[in-house]
């Protein structure tokens, strides 16, 4: 059954929980007031359904329903999940939840709030055991972490039903477990802004090379390992404790303002602000965006391959989003968008990269014949000796295309496939292979006669196969 989440306030945040939820099956109904909130929202959607899609290397679940609400209760009503993304107003978040709990008493309210407790979200609250923070981070249809704050008063169950549903949508709730002001992730980004802005101030440095000394050094190992880890390793052998007893005492030397922050007078506000016009002013807010999420994805890919960090939520993720193999005639043996990481300098997909998705394309045959993890995990597997490819057709990245496999030949240890890459929108075939696989032994690394199920199920599926072809 498909669920339903209903989001209050469409802006940049609402925009992308829409399309975090949308993209991952569920149907999602909006309420806000703005009478451009449609567009807004259809933009941030725009470059969802690009971006998100490149992360997994299987197809994501069928687009939900989106629906545009003429009042928060015809939003709630009714709703597995409320995400409130108004403005950064006490007073006007209170108001929604009232009208959220009035319509619907059991619906189940997380706030994108990045700086109120939950304690002050609940304050004149209908039930407050309801109430949550799950706070986002922009993009949120691409950054995974979401700072899920109770408060006492929150209700366990409902902490625990909020975690699955974040999780199943490929979200990380990181649970706060004591409220504090601006939670965690918010107090650390402010600490290095307001040295930032002190340096800005005093002419030490531009906004240009602020974010250079970010994106070249730390900032790159932040993204993988974050801030304790990384010092755990800058300690060398001897570990966190060496770190701290070698640095530690630098930081009573007078050279932070952290605790104080520059007056932001009009000539400072004037300096920031053409520092960054001369820095990125040329491009437009959709073209950074576009940037932006470019480079988000292939990190996160390259953490993807590596399992670590943001890459292995992707893996978790991508291991419920993978449907079991069909026994069809042709099988889709691969169902995904082509990511911007395997496209090359002439703007289309790089030629590695078809060999990559075939292979991808043979591992759904060799489940559906028995070979799957488990199978080659006790000792046995299929090898490539040999793969025709014919390049047919450009294709680019954001291209949602499918993978049609038949097995041609399945003869003792032969197993051979013709895999057909189709683009989605037209049906055109893009690329085709020609694949001989042999059975193999990884112990002696020869190979061999395949058990008696294995040997079933590649004659079934080559028999199967051997009909013609009944597309339309």
């Amino acid at each position: 059954m498909t669920r339903t989440a209903a989001i209050i306030g469409g802006g940049v945040i609402g925009g992308g929980w829409a399309a975090r939820f949308l993209l991952n099956g569920w149907n999602v109904r909006v309420f806000d007031p703005d009478p451009q909130a449609e567009r807004k929202i259809g933009e941030v959607l725009e470059n969802a359904r690009r971006a998100l899609p490149m992360l997994y290397d299987v197809a994501m679940p069928e687009e939900g329903a989106l629906i545009f609400c003429a009042s928060v209760a015809e939003a709630v009503t009714g709703a597995d999940w409320v995400q409130e993304s108004v403005t950064e107003r006490l007073d006007l978040k209170h108001r929604v939840f009232a009208e959220i709990q009035s319509a619907d008493p059991a619906a189940l309210i997380g706030s994108s709030t990045s700086g109120f407790k939950p304690s002050e979200l609940q304050q004149g609250a209908i039930d407050p055991s309801r109430i949550m923070v799950t706070h986002p981070f922009n993009p949120v249809y691409l950054l995974p972490l979401i700072e899920l704050v109770p408060s006492p008063a929150t209700d366990a169950q409902a902490v625990e039903t909020c975690k699955e549903i974040l999780r199943s949508v490929g979200l990380y709730p990181l649970h706060i477990r004591k409220e504090i002001d601006a939670h965690i992730a918010d107090r650390l980004m402010e600490a290095v802004w307001r040295e930032g802005l002190w340096l800005v101030n005093d002419d030490i440095a531009t906004t240009e090379e602020i974010d250079n000394a970010i994106r070249y050094a730390f900032g790159l190992r932040w993204g993988q390992m974050g801030l304790f880890e990384t010092f755990r390793i800058a300690g060398g052998e001897a570990g966190m404790r060496h770190f701290i007893a070698q640095f530690g005492p630098a930081l009573a030397w007078p050279w932070t303002k952290l605790m104080d922050v520059p007056e932001m007078t009009d000539a400072l506000i004037d300096k920031i602000a053409s520092q960054s016009d001369a820095q990125s002013g040329h491009l437009s807010i959709r073209a950074l965006e576009r940037q932006r999420d470019g480079n988000l994805i292939a990190m996160m890919r390259a953490l993807k391959q590596q399992g670590h960090a943001a890459g292995r939520l992707i893996l978790e993720h991508q291991s419920a989003l993978r449907p079991a193999p069909e026994m069809d005639c042709p099988m889709v043996s691969a169902r995904r968008v082509i990511p911007i990481d395997w496209t090359d300098n002439n703007g289309h997909m790089n030629e590695g990269r078809y060999g990559q998705l075939f292979s991808d394309a043979s591992e759904t045959v060799m489940a559906a014949v028995g070979a799957d993890d488990a199978y080659i995990a006790g000792g046995k597997s299929f090898f490539t000796v040999e793969n025709t490819i014919r390049f047919l057709e450009e294709t680019h990245a954001g291209e949602r295309i499918e993978v049609h496999s038949r097995v041609t030949q399945a003869e003792g240890k032969k197993l051979r496939c013709l895999h057909e890459m189709r683009r989605v929108a037209d049906g055109a075939v893009l690329a085709t292979s020609d694949q001989f696989m042999l059975h193999v032994d990884l112990a002696t690394r020869r190979s061999c006669v395949p058990p008696e199920d294995v040997a079933a199920r590649m004659a079934a599926l080559a028999a199967l196969h051997a009909a013609p072809e009944t597309e339309g």
